[in-house]
C-alpha cells in the first residue's frame, strides 16, 4: 500500500490550499448564502474563480476538460478544498455533481457526454440524481423503487415522486431512476425544465452548503426516448453502485477539510482563551479533546486514504467505501461536536465557522446511506464469510 505523497500531490495540495485561503474564504460572509445553500449567481462567481486558477472540475478527465485526477490525489485536493464550506462549490466537486460527472464519464455515451457531461465540467450548468422517493417507495433499500418507466412508441412515460433531491431547483440535468415492466431498474437523463417535472416543495435542513438545497420532486407522464437511457436498460442499481462507491468517499474527503477547519478554529481559540490562570488548552478537560481530535482525523484521513488506494488498484472497493463512510463520517463529527464544546459560546453563535460547520456536518451521518446501513451491509458480508 502506498502512502507517499508524489511531488504532483504536493502542488495540487497547495495551489488547493493558498486558493481556498486567498479567493474562497473571503466569501464565507457573503449574503448570497440562502438556507438552501449558495445563489446560482455566487456559485457562478466562485466557479469563475476557480476556472482562472486552474482547478475547475479537477476529478474530471483531461479529456473532458478536468485534471484526471486519480482517487489519491483526490483525496489530497478535495480535504484542501473542504477547508471552506464554499470550497466544493468553487471547484465543481461538490454534491451531487461531483459523482454525476463520474458515473457520466463512465457510462455515458459520446452524444450524452456532449450534451450534458461536457456543460457539468465547465460548471456551466448542475444536476441532481432522482433516487430517493417519499414512503413506502426507495431510500436506504432501494428494492423498493415505484417510480415507473412504461413502454410507449419508441420511449418510455416515467411517473413518479421523488424526495431529498439534493440540487433539484435549478438543476438542468436530472439522473431519474425507474423501475421497468419486468422490475429492473433503468436510469434516464431528462432536462429539469420540462413541465412534467415540478418541485413539489422546497425543504429546509440543517445543512446550507449545497446550491438549489433538497426538494420534493414530482414527475407526472414524462415522456423520453430510448436515447435517453443512461447505459443499458435494466442496468440501473449497477450503475448506482459506479456512482456511490467513488463518491461515498469524496463525501468523507471533503468533510475532513471542514472537520480540519473546526479543529483549527478550536486550537487557536485555546491558545487564546484564558481560565482559572492559564490558557484553556493547557487545562486536561481541553486538551485530551483537542488530542482525540487530532487522533480521530488521523484515523480518518488513513481510512480514505486506504479506500482511495484500493480504487486506484482498479478493485470494487465497495466493502472499503462502506467502512470508510462510517469510520471517516463518525470520527470527523466527533471532532465538529468536541471543538463546538471547547468554543463554548463562541461554538454556537455565529462567532466563528463552526456552527455552520456542525449543521452541515450533522446530515453527513445520513447521507450517501446512513451509518446503520453500512454497518448492516457490513455485517451480511461477515456472516457470509467475504469480509
Amino acid at each position: 500500500m502506498d502512502f507517499e505523497i508524489t511531488p504532483r500531490m504536493r502542488e495540487l495540495q497547495a495551489a488547493t490550499r493558498e486558493f481556498i485561503a486567498q479567493k474562497v474564504v473571503p466569501y464565507e460572509s457573503d449574503p448570497r448564502q440562502t438556507e438552501h445553500g449558495p445563489t446560482e449567481d455566487l456559485r457562478r462567481e466562485l466557479v469563475a474563480l476557480a476556472r482562472q486558477a486552474r482547478l475547475l472540475t479537477p476529478h474530471a478527465s483531461v479529456e473532458m476538460g478536468g485534471l484526471g485526477l486519480s482517487h489519491r490525489e483526490k483525496a489530497v485536493l478535495f480535504e484542501e478544498a473542504g477547508y471552506s464550506p464554499l470550497g466544493p462549490t468553487a471547484l465543481n466537486i461538490h454534491a451531487p455533481d461531483e459523482g454525476n460527472i463520474h458515473m457520466l464519464e463512465v457510462v455515458a455515451n459520446d452524444e450524452q457526454k456532449e450534451r450534458w457531461l461536457r456543460p457539468l465540467v465547465r460548471g456551466d450548468i448542475r444536476s441532481c440524481f432522482c433516487m430517493t422517493e417519499p414512503p413506502p417507495g426507495a431510500g436506504s433499500d432501494p428494492g423498493l423503487l415505484r417510480t415507473t418507466a412504461d413502454p410507449v412508441d419508441d420511449g418510455y412515460v416515467i411517473n413518479g415522486e421523488k424526495l431529498y433531491i439534493t440540487g433539484a431547483t435549478g438543476a438542468k440535468l436530472a439522473i431519474i431512476m425507474a423501475r421497468m415492466p419486468d422490475g429492473s431498474a433503468t436510469m434516464f437523463l431528462a432536462d429539469m425544465d420540462r413541465e412534467e417535472i415540478r418541485i413539489e416543495e422546497q425543504l429546509t435542513a440543517l445543512d446550507t452548503c449545497f446550491t438549489g438545497g433538497h426538494a420534493h420532486v414530482r414527475i407526472d407522464n414524462l415522456r423520453v426516448s430510448k436515447d435517453d437511457i443512461l447505459g443499458e436498460p435494466g442496468r440501473g442499481f449497477h450503475y448506482a453502485q459506479v456512482r456511490l462507491a467513488p463518491a461515498r468517499l469524496t463525501h468523507c474527503m471533503r468533510w475532513l477539510g471542514q472537520a480540519r477547519r473546526a479543529h483549527d478554529v478550536a486550537v487557536e481559540y485555546s491558545r487564546e482563551r484564558q481560565a482559572f490562570g492559564k490558557p484553556i488548552g493547557h487545562h486536561e478537560g481541553v486538551s485530551f479533546m483537542l488530542a482525540d481530535n487530532l487522533m480521530d482525523l488521523h484515523a480518518a484521513r488513513l481510512s480514505i486514504w486506504h479506500t482511495a488506494w484500493v480504487l486506484d488498484q482498479g478493485r470494487d472497493g465497495g466493502l472499503e467505501s462502506s467502512m470508510t463512510k462510517v469510520l471517516a463520517s463518525e470520527a470527523q463529527w466527533r471532532v465538529v461536536d468536541r471543538s463546538v464544546q471547547i468554543l463554548g459560546g463562541s461554538g454556537v453563535t455565529d462567532r466563528t465557522i463552526v456552527a455552520r460547520i456542525f449543521r452541515d456536518m450533522r446530515a453527513f451521518r445520513i447521507y450517501d446511506g446512513p451509518s446503520e446501513v453500512h454497518r448492516w451491509s457490513i455485517g451480511k458480508r461477515i456472516a457470509k464469510g467475504v469480509a
